[in-house]
């Protein structure tokens, strides 16, 4: 299968420059990376802590609250089950939560600091 796509800038045979290890700690230790460090650990660290916490509670109450995880809601539907799909939901909210942060902070930042990176070098 072929395209007629043009190659990717640098890919025709002419290398591109590549920053150097010290442009790298440069740029570690530089405020906006710092910044960026700052953004996505705000977001990660609290939604971890609280999911974990949620999930060590539902296997909590499936262990050692037996009556109460097996009270019938409707039909045949248990308070475990809506948890467990509750599990479930949860992991796709993080996700797409998370999706939305990168794009909305994330990715504008480190693009930011890969054009100055690409410019330097």
């Amino acid at each position: 299968m072929t395209t007629q796509a043009a190659p990717p800038p640098g890919s025709a045979g002419t290398p591109t420059a590549r920053p150097t290890a010290e442009q790298f700690e440069a740029v570690q230790h530089s405020p906006e990376f710092a910044a960026l460090r700052r953004s996505h650990r705000a977001f990660a660290f609290p939604l971890t802590v609280a999911f974990i916490a949620w999930y060590l509670l539902y296997v909590l109450l499936s262990n050692y609250a037996g009556g109460f995880m097996g009270t019938k809601l409707f039909g045949n539907i248990n308070v475990a089950l809506v948890l467990g799909l509750g599990q479930f939901a949860t992991t796709f909210l993080i996700a797409w939560l998370y999706s939305r942060h990168a794009a909305a902070k994330l990715d504008p930042q480190a693009g930011a600091i890969k054009e100055r990176m690409e410019a330097d070098a």
